[in-house]
């Protein structure tokens, strides 16, 4: 019985039909396998298939953009002013650095910054997830290493090697050089820089720096690179090199201008020399400066707002940007359209009591005792506000407009720098548009010697100075020498630009150059005990621009507050019969031309003078 059953049960088993019901089931199966299997291919290729493809090729091959070198600058004999240092800056990709929250507590323990610090950076950084973040710039040795030696660990990390803008001489120059500034995100989305440059990148906000960007940036290279899970290159497939920036040297003396700002001191103001027959800056310095590598290494709010809300305007180059009452500085403007218009000779004398009468009121000389009788040259010398009010008077504010105009007053030089300012050289029509009421006659004497509306820049008057000291040719300022590739080969060289000339003939022109004489070496000239140097000739003229009214005997009184001390004008050139170099001095409430900007002028022309004689 037991031999049957069995039996029954193997025919059973062998039965073609029960095979047929199983294998039936598992065909099923697997055709319900395949069916999902491709309809989860055909989501993934067809319908994901870009999306997967992007993701892939992240993960795998990436371009990285390289930034250039930033161009040097020198000064005119090759003194290196401006370079490039390496600076270590760790960034992070977002998408590499998964698990992101334990990457983010791990590195910013490395830092000593807060996680949540971390993150509000890679939320700014916008990068869409497989551009880098910077993180921390400019890390120290130390921490490179520590982030090095735990590279493993941390997934997205990396450490990039910079070229970091430094200023070598910190303050010096500062307008002048001028900085870098960060680019903006708005800026790095419109593309205007670089072709959309990603990231942290830095380009030229002021002076030399922003003048001369399109030459110094250079040009970012590229490379391809192959990356592992971790975000870290494992090859180089291949790379187009940066071009370097070109270098820059200036016409401006590392020396001289050192000793320029050395001279100003604390004080509040501006010096410029210039060469008078090509226009080029020596120097030009502006005080108080800033920290250019402030700018760069990054500054605090607290920081920013010392220099911004600073009374004392640190950020503003006063040399050019500044516009100054231009005080007795203005006679030579004056003592000009007379003679060309023959309104006065050289051998007219005018008689000075010390005050001049026009209409009911009474115009005061700087000399309450009067200078008594004087002729032009004379007046020059001892600057008689008295004669120039008469002056003034046989002229009219329009025609010294078009002299003031003609000497380059009123108007920009045209140096290669921002932010140049006009001044203002006042007519009678445009106090007409101005205030809505006509010129009076009283005005025009306060503009004869140098009051009044006018306004010019310590910038201007070089010009104005280094004319007269060649002769009446006004050159354009520049600061431009020579810009030259990496390699040494010239790609744009600075030249003389003439602007225009004096609108005055050769005899007027001795005639005034005779009265800058005897500014510092006549006995009487106003410059002569602050000013006179026996081994050099220099010529000049002082300045002392009030900055409010005041009676009579109160610029003597030393209770004065600071804010209301009239500013110190000297404008000057020497050697006097072959002028070599031309100077700008104004000192901000320096109170009198003679001793508070006259002595800075004397020592830069002397200084220069006696360097080039040594090196002949």
């Amino acid at each position: 019985m037991s031999a049957q059953n069995h039996t029954q049960k193997y025919l059973q088993r062998v039965d073609p039909e029960w095979y047929r019901s199983r294998l039936f089931g598992l065909m099923c199966w697997m055709v319900i396998a395949f069916i999902f299997l491709g309809g989860r291919l055909s989501y993934m290729q067809i319908i994901k298939g870009e999306y997967y493809h992007r993701i892939s090729k992240n993960n795998c091959i990436r371009r990285e953009r390289i930034k250039p070198f930033r161009g040097l600058i020198y000064d005119r004999n090759g003194h290196l002013l401006v370079e490039n240092r390496p600076s270590f800056n760790l960034q992070m990709i977002e998408k590499d650095a998964e698990p992101l929250d334990q990457t983010v507590k791990k590195i910013s323990a490395f830092l000593e910054l807060e996680p949540e610090d971390i993150m509000t950076k890679l939320e700014k950084g916008g990068s869409g997830g497989y551009e880098p973040v910077l993180i921390q710039e400019d890390i120290d040795r130390n921490t490179m290493a520590a982030v090095s030696a735990h590279r493993f660990e941390l997934p997205g990390i990396s450490i990039e090697t910079r070229a970091r803008r430094h200023y070598r001489h910190p303050s010096l120059a500062s307008h002048l050089l001028g900085y870098l500034g960060e680019l903006s995100p708005g800026e790095i989305r419109a593309a205007k820089f670089w072709g959309g440059l990603k990231g942290r990148a830095y380009v030229g906000r002021f002076g030399v720096e922003k003048a001369f960007e399109d030459y110094l940036a250079g040009e970012p290279g590229g490379r391809i690179v192959q990356v592992n899970a971790g975000g870290q290159v494992v090859d180089v497939l291949d790379r187009v090199p940066p071009e370097p920036g070109h270098n820059i040297y200036l016409t401006i003396d590392y020396k001289l201008q050192q000793m320029a700002e050395t001279l100003l001191g604390e004080s509040v103001g501006a010096v410029i020399a210039m060469a008078p027959d090509s226009g080029e800056i020596l120097a030009m310095a502006s005080s108080p400066g800033f920290n250019q590598n402030h700018f760069v290494d990054g500054m605090s709010p607290k920081e920013w707002q010392s220099l911004s809300g600073n009374p004392e305007q640190p950020m503003m180059n006063k040399a050019l940007q500044g516009e100054y009452p231009p005080a007795s500085t203005y006679k030579i403007v004056t003592a000009m359209a007379a003679l060309e218009e023959a309104l006065v000779n050289i051998n007219e004398e005018v008689y000075c009591p010390g005050h001049y009468q026009y209409g009911n009121r009474l115009y005061h000389c700087w000399k309450e005792v009067g200078h008594g009788r004087l002729n032009v040259v004379q007046a020059l010398s001892q600057s008689c506000d008295v004669f120039f009010y008469h002056m003034g008077k046989r002229l009219n504010v329009d025609t010294l407009a078009k002299y003031a105009h003609g000497c380059g007053l009123g108007s920009p030089t045209g140096i290669h720098l921002n932010g140049e300012a006009d001044g203002l050289i006042p007519t009678s029509e445009w106090k007409l548009e101005r205030y809505g009421s006509p010129w009076q006659g009283g005005e025009t004497l306060s503009i004869a010697i140098g009051q009044g509306y006018n306004l010019v820049t310590p910038l201007q008057m070089a010009v104005l100075i280094a004319a007269i000291a060649n002769g009446g040719t006004r050159y354009q300022p520049t600061i431009l020498k020579t810009i030259e590739t990496v390699e040494g080969k010239q790609v744009k060289k600075g030249r003389p630009a003439i602007s225009g000339r004096l609108p005055a003939g050769k005899k007027t022109l001795e005639t005034i150059r005779k009265g800058l004489w005897r500014v510092v070496n006549a006995r009487h000239g106003t410059a002569y005990w602050h000013v006179r140097d026996k081994s050099i000739e220099i010529s000049g003229k002082t300045g002392t621009a009030q900055i409010v009214s005041r009676k009579k005997g109160e610029e003597r009184s030393e209770e004065v507050e600071d804010q209301y001390k009239p500013h110190a004008w000297f404008i000057g050139y020497a050697p006097s019969d072959n002028p070599e170099i031309a100077v700008s001095v104004l000192v901000e409430h320096g109170e009198h031309g003679s001793s508070g900007a006259g002595p800075i002028a004397g020592k830069l022309m002397r200084s220069y003078l006696e360097k080039n004689t040594k090196e002949s």
